[in-house]
Parts: C-alpha cells; structure tokens; sequence
C-alpha cells in the first residue's frame, strides 16, 4: 500500500502551466525526427527549381545581365533594401552571368540527387536569392513557395536519406532520427500555416468572396484562364459552394491541420485546390510547390510528426 501510494503523483509534483508549454515547446521543436520526409521533399523541391533554373538560363541575359529587360539601377531603387543582394550585380565580365545562371542549375540539379547536398543546398538558395532579387518583376507565388522550402533544406540534413552521399559516404550520412530535420519540417508547417491563414483574411476584404462570386471572376477571365469552364455560369450554387468552401479551408488550415482527425481532410482537399488553380488559371509550378509544401505533414507511417510526443527522448537518442 505504501508502495503504491509513493508512485502516484501529486498535486505539488505536477509541473506548472509555464513549465508545461516550455515542455511542450521543447517536444515540438527538438524531438529527433526520421530524415527521410527532408529527403523527399528535397528531391521535388530541387526538381522544381531545376526547372526554374532552367527557364532562367534560357534568356540569363535578358533576365540579369547589364541590359536586361530591368535595368540594375531601376532594380536597386525598386529594392531600396540593402540585404536584396544578388550574385548578378556583380557579374560585369562577358559571360559571367550565363556561368552564375549555370552554377545555380547544376546547384539544383545536385540538390535533386542528393550529391554534396549541404553544399549544393547552400548554393541553390543563394542562387535562387539572386534571381528573385535581381529580377523582382519576374517572380511570382512560385518563387515564394520556393523559397519557403529552400531555407529548411539547408538548416535539415536533406542528404540523409534517398542520395548520393548516403551510397558514396554511408559512414557520413546515416539516416538516423534527427532534431534538424525536425526544426525543418516545423518550419515549413508553421509557414504554411501562416501563408493559409492571411491569405484567407486578406481574401474577407474582398466583397466577391463574401458573395462567392471570386472563383467565377477567374474563370470568365479569356485571357488569364487556361480551361474553358464558363459552362459553370449554368450553375451559380457550384461557384458559390467552391468559392466559399475555398476561403473556409484556407481560413480554417492553421486550425485544423494538426489535429489527426481532421489532417488527412485538410490534406486531401489541398489537392484539388491546387491543381485546380493549376489546371484552370496556367499556375501549374505554383499549385506543385504548394502541394509538395503541404507533404510537410505527412507522417509516412515514420511516426507522426505533428503529433505531441508524451515522453522526452534519451539524450543519447538525439543526433545532430
């Protein structure tokens, strides 16, 4: 009996509620976290910038060089910030914004195959920070989301796990339980969440979609959309359904994400959204960047990380 009695807590052994959310906050960010969703997420992120890379190459000239089509002066007054620095400023000699345009290619394709990744990750994102500041004007969401996954792929170990160093150096890249790739999956969740969140309040300022009339104002556009679907005119209550529905989930994301009941809904219904906006309104790379950004919450059956771990792990159990 006595026995029994010392094992049961008490009231005065129970943490605080400032010690319980420090707690907590700590199992959210730095419990070790399998590699292999970082890995997958670096391979589509980098296939996407590859492309991006390449578009860029294809006219580096044009996009970056002295005599493009916006002019490095009228860029830094645009700017007007000093930490919108770019590699292409600095590209004066013949041919070095072509080469500058190439290593950010060959930077993306190496992030791709996981090959020198921490190196290649660190090169992608200064590559991609040079075009998007150079040339503001050419991008767009797209580019955004981009950098919404870079960042995390070069604070996580990307290489872990699905790469080249895992074959060439085993010893180096082992694949074991990771608090950086925790911190990097966080990251990306917690951007999401923001992005969803704001862009839906921002969208209340609009009356279009208080009416639920927003979606029918892109659709009926001829020269934005890239599938004919004014068929819907016929069908006023689907536009109103799948405006309003739209702005619910977006609203409702940050909300609803994490619960397990309601993740997998969330989850699926950013599939059609995004491919929806893809398909219909010629955004394609913007709705795959979105959705590889939302595979940030797929447990993988790797154990879930969203969920609250209800034990602190092992000191021994957390590497670097």
């Amino acid at each position: 009996m006595s026995n029994t009695l010392h094992e049961q807590p008490t009231a005065a052994s129970q943490p605080g509620w400032l010690a319980a959310w420090a707690i907590a906050w700590d199992r959210f960010w730095f419990t070790p976290s399998n590699p292999l969703l970082v890995s997958i997420l670096r391979i589509f992120t980098g296939s996407l910038l590859t492309w991006s890379s390449f578009v860029w190459l294809l006219d580096a000239e044009g996009f970056f060089g002295g005599t493009a089509w916006q002019a490095p002066a009228n860029v830094w007054r645009m700017n007007d910030q000093p930490w919108h620095w770019s590699w292409y400023f600095a590209a004066e000699v013949p041919g070095g914004v072509s080469s500058l345009a190439m290593i950010s290619l060959v930077a993306s394709l190496a992030l791709t195959c996981g090959l020198l990744t921490p190196l290649a990750a660190v090169l992608a994102l200064a590559g991609y920070l040079s075009a998007v500041n150079r040339a503001p004007l050419n991008s767009f969401g797209f580019d955004d989301v981009i950098g919404l996954l870079l960042v995390p792929l070069v604070i996580g170990p990307a290489g872990a796990r699905l790469s080249l160093d895992r074959l060439i150096w085993p010893r180096l890249h082992r694949g074991d339980p990771s608090v950086r790739a925790t911190i990097a999956l966080r990251l990306i969740q917690l951007h999401l969440c923001v992005l969803y969140f704001f862009s839906g309040t921002g969208k209340l300022l609009g009356a279009s979609w208080w009416e639920g009339t927003a979606l029918w104002g892109a659709l009926a556009n001829s020269q934005y959309r890239t599938l004919d679907l004014t068929l819907l005119a016929w069908h006023p209550l689907v536009i109103n359904a799948l405006t309003l529905g739209t702005l619910f989930w977006e609203i409702s994301y940050a909300a609803l994400i994490w619960p397990r009941l309601t993740r997998p809904l969330v989850l699926a219904i950013a599939v059609p959204v995004h491919l929806g906006i893809g398909l219909a309104m010629g955004m394609m790379e913007f709705g795959l960047a979105m959705l590889v950004a939302n595979m940030a919450f797929l447990p993988l059956g790797l154990g879930d990380h969203v969920a609250t771990v209800h034990s602190s792990p092992p000191l021994d159990r957390i590497h670097d």
